[in-house]
């Protein structure tokens, strides 16, 4: 039997309460940030407002958990403060996250120190959703790019049935003016949790999870080029395959790495124990090469892999991986290379070099 009370040794999660997507990824002060969304109070979502957990780590093995970065109780933020990102200007670290009342903003709170985060006196940062948006107005995506600051709204247009990416510019990350639609799915209730930033060989990278009308949700992964406010894919995958996984955000780090987090195991499994079983995956590089994309553990986890799991059956044409009191994770197609990484009641199968990856409650 699965103890699902005894946390993971490797994959993050709070000492107390419910954690779900993360947020504000980023390398400040030395260390490596990983915010999260977080009910500090309960292991079960929505019986209090969102906040910003807060952890950090120099290796991604040896976590510290830090005091709440974010609280709701602003007028504009008093819903919570749902999902965002994060970005480093002038030895400044600031966070951009959705604030939540009778509409959707975006709002930001900024710190000297990583610990300690002040919001923005002016806030909110973006009051309200454009014409070619919706109510499902969230996740601000900040990154700079050609000396530009820019913010990537996740939206839907309820009339069009689309969903969107809106963008915004700013010199200075406060004042922000909307430049149009970025990206857009059609036939999809709306996007979230995108990422934006610039990647290499002159590409930049875009992140989202798709939220279409007639079936699950998918993570896409996009290289392309970012020309005159509009994004061009030029190179698309959906790396991570589930089944338990949601809400990945990507970061570019000091050393030139996109890395890619995810929240294990997603929102089906609410109450699943009598403690919240949800964690931090172990952080992925993306790496696009000869138009393949590719996410594999970066290198301070690379010596947790193994090629073997009892949880894990090759078969003929594949594997199967037994998930208890559910129906199995099933893989058919070539496999060239298969290593993993099992932690408790967490498995992460990496298929490929990264071709394919599944993350599994097990």
């Amino acid at each position: 039997m699965i103890d699902y009370t005894k946390k993971p040794e490797y994959h993050y999660r709070p000492a107390k309460g419910w954690i779900n997507d993360p947020n504000g990824l980023v390398y400040y002060g030395g260390r490596y940030h990983v915010f999260y969304q977080h009910a500090p109070d309960y292991e079960t979502p929505w019986n209090q407002p969102m906040h910003w957990g807060h952890a950090a780590t120099e290796d991604f093995i040896h976590w510290e958990e830090l005091p709440v970065a974010l609280t709701p109780g602003e007028p504009y933020d008093g819903g919570g403060c749902w999902s965002g990102t994060a970005i480093v200007k002038d030895g400044r670290l600031y966070l951009f996250y959705a604030a939540i009342s009778a509409v959707s903003a975006a709002a930001m709170a900024f710190s000297d120190d990583g610990t300690r985060f002040l919001k923005y006196a002016r806030n909110p940062v973006i009051p309200t959703f454009p014409p070619e948006g919706g109510p499902d107005f969230r996740d601000p995506a900040v990154g700079r790019i050609g000396g530009m600051y820019y913010c990537v709204m996740a939206s839907g247009n309820p009339k069009k049935k689309t969903g969107n990416l809106l963008l915004y510019k700013s010199s200075d990350l406060l004042s922000w003016e909307y430049s149009g639609v970025m990206c857009e799915w059609e036939n999809c209730k709306y996007a979230e949790c995108p990422s934006f930033m610039q990647a290499e060989d002159g590409l930049c990278l875009l992140s989202a999870s798709v939220c279409p009308n007639d079936r699950g949700h998918y993570f896409s992964v996009m290289y392309g080029t970012f020309e005159n406010g509009r994004f061009d894919v030029k190179y698309s995958a959906c790396p991570d395959k589930g089944p338990d996984q949601y809400a990945g955000q990507v970061f570019r780090d000091h050393l030139g790495r996109n890395i890619l987090i995810t929240w294990i195991p997603g929102w089906d499994y609410a109450g699943y124990a009598e403690k919240d079983i949800g964690c931090m995956s172990v952080p992925r590089e993306l790496k696009c090469k000869d138009g393949v994309i590719t996410a594999f553990p970066v290198e301070e986890v690379r010596h947790l892999l193994k090629s073997e799991d009892p949880a894990l059956r090759r078969t003929a044409t594949g594997f199967t991986v037994e998930r208890q009191g559910r129906e199995p994770c099933v893989y058919e197609g070539e496999i060239r290379d298969l290593q993993l990484i099992r932690d408790g009641y967490i498995l992460e199968v990496f298929v490929n070099g990264g071709e394919s990856v599944y993350s599994i409650l097990l």
